[in-house]
């Protein structure tokens, strides 16, 4: 089966606009929304009279553009924030400092979703896939049994060996406490047709979930295209609550 999902929902009003229009057009199944963001309340409002099953995006690295964020949230996520950005190698540190950071940034934002939406996450990922930061797994802050993004899905030769064997320690251990895709990949990744045909392939055998960011002008044309409709037509398309 297939899980097209459609990352920022929320996140600003054409990023919602975008995503809705995918959905209603049958080119994605679910959607991750962002909270405390400029246009979640509205987002919320759209994706649930459309009954789009939605996720929450997970954010820890873009500042809260919300007209309200709490004072005591909005200096923990500055604080990760800052952290995260410090270096690309930041997200793989452990950083004890900020056990608590984490935790409190979370809850909050799942406590939002839940208001927002008037029910839990149809699944857990994160914005820049932060969500597998080093400190949110070590740290065990996502909820055990929780549907979760595994890591990206690569072949031999795609990456090098360091890169690999380190996706396959997170995946392991998401495996072992949430329920996960059996693969993961990116649509700006596979827009040329032959790319898209090995992700085809995969969902007819196996659980996969395509992401997509239909506000960028490439990844839009092509979910309108004619040939990925055609490649929808070959498989079981599903939303998150399926997995």
């Amino acid at each position: 089966m297939l899980i097209v999902n459609a990352d920022d929902l929320g996140r600003s009003t054409a990023e919602t606009d975008a995503v809705m229009t995918c959905y209603v057009k049958g080119r994605i199944t679910s959607t991750s929304a962002m909270v405390f963001m400029a246009d979640s309340e509205r987002a919320s409002a759209a994706a649930s009279a459309a009954g789009l099953g939605v996720g929450l995006h997970v954010n820890f690295s873009e500042r809260l553009s919300a007209e309200f964020v709490p004072g005591q949230l909005q200096k923990a996520h500055d604080q990760i924030r800052g952290f995260l950005s410090a270096n690309k190698y930041a997200p793989v540190i452990f950083n004890p400092f900020l056990m608590e950071q984490f935790k409190l940034v979370f809850a909050a934002q799942l406590a939002e979703f839940k208001r927002l939406y008037g029910r839990q996450p149809s699944h857990l990922d994160g914005h820049q896939h932060l969500h597998l930061a080093t400190n949110m797994l070590l740290q065990r802050v996502l909820p055990k049994g929780t549907k979760v993004r595994r890591s990206f899905s690569f072949r031999r030769g795609e990456k090098g060996f360091v890169n690999r064997w380190y996706r396959s320690v997170v995946d392991r251990s998401l495996i072992r406490r949430h329920r996960v895709t059996d693969y993961f990949f990116s649509l700006s990744d596979h827009l040329a047709p032959e790319r898209l045909e090995r992700v085809i392939s995969l969902a007819k055998e196996a659980d996969v979930e395509l992401m997509v960011h239909p506000q960028r002008s490439s990844e839009y044309a092509f979910l309108m295209s004619d040939a990925y409709a055609d490649a929808l037509s070959q498989v079981r398309m599903v939303c998150y609550d399926a997995l």
